[in-house]
């Protein structure tokens, strides 16, 4: 699944094909992917797109008539291309531009979503959305206090978008392990000190992910660019078996909350 390094890579890769630019129409190939795609996206057609931003795993494209909010889901990318370029089997959304070109949604598994939402509203799926981690309102005290009375695992806890938005699985994997904490600790027994060293360490293999991926921003621009998972240094995630980068001990794998999680028991307590 898209995690928010690859929307956020992906947000940097649309954008300076469509701010200031005017949607000439939009084309919907299935009215379903997740959710039932809603008529009012229509609405956008003739609007100039102001700006494209990103809330969680959500992007939104916004105007002044309102905003399409695009998630891709398990499965889904987004591409610039001419319009009159062919539509491919799992190519469900256009929104195409005056200009001659097309922003295109693919997805083959439909579990992604286009959504609708008016000026000045809030979409529901936004509603009670956490900080974003790269923020400063994502901090050691903020998260210590959410946890205080939560005996949750702490791998578990910083996955809860409610706590905060967009630490995936491979991303909670890699802090921890940055962070020698075991996944499995409750998280009201995390250290003020740890809880210091945890949200550092969110944040920098966060932006590091971000910033290995805008090397693939010259792909939205091109008919075979369908960017994914960029490549990326892990040090455990997808390594069970494998020797500890730091102690050289095997690696072992568990599933916490349905997720497959990587650590080491030797470096992380």
């Amino acid at each position: 699944m898209p995690e928010l390094p690859e929307v956020e890579v992906s947000r940097m890769g649309i954008s300076p094909h469509l701010v200031g630019e005017t949607i000439k129409n939009l084309t919907f190939r299935t009215p379903k992917l997740r959710w039932d795609i809603p008529q009012e996206l229509k609405r956008l057609e003739g609007q100039v797109i102001r700006s494209i931003s990103r809330r969680a795993k959500y992007l939104l494209i916004e105007t002044d008539t309102g905003t399409a909010i695009v998630h891709l889901g398990m499965s889904g990318s987004l591409r610039i291309l001419d319009a009159d370029f062919p539509a491919a089997k799992h190519d469900h959304v256009d929104l195409k531009l005056t200009n001659g070109k097309v922003l295109r949604y693919n997805d083959p598994r439909r579990f992604g979503a286009w959504l609708w939402s008016a000026p000045d509203e809030t979409h529901p799926v936004l509603l009670g959305s956490g900080p974003e981690p790269l923020t400063d309102d994502f901090n050691a005290d903020y998260i210590a206090e959410k946890a205080a009375k939560r005996k949750v695992a702490v791998k578990q806890f910083i996955m809860d978008n409610k706590v905060v938005v967009g630490v995936g699985n491979i991303y909670a994997n890699e802090a921890l392990f940055s962070s020698r904490i075991h996944p499995l600790r409750p998280a009201n027994k995390i250290t003020q000190a740890e809880w210091i060293l945890l949200t550092q360490e969110i944040k920098e293999v966060l932006a590091t992910a971000i910033k290995q991926g805008g090397t693939t921003l010259k792909d939205f621009a091109q008919a075979d660019g369908k960017p994914g998972y960029f490549a990326q240094e892990l040090q455990v995630y997808g390594k069970a078996g494998e020797k500890c980068p730091s102690c050289g001990e095997k690696l072992e794998e568990q599933k916490i909350g349905q997720r497959n999680t990587f650590f080491c028991e030797e470096c992380q307590r």
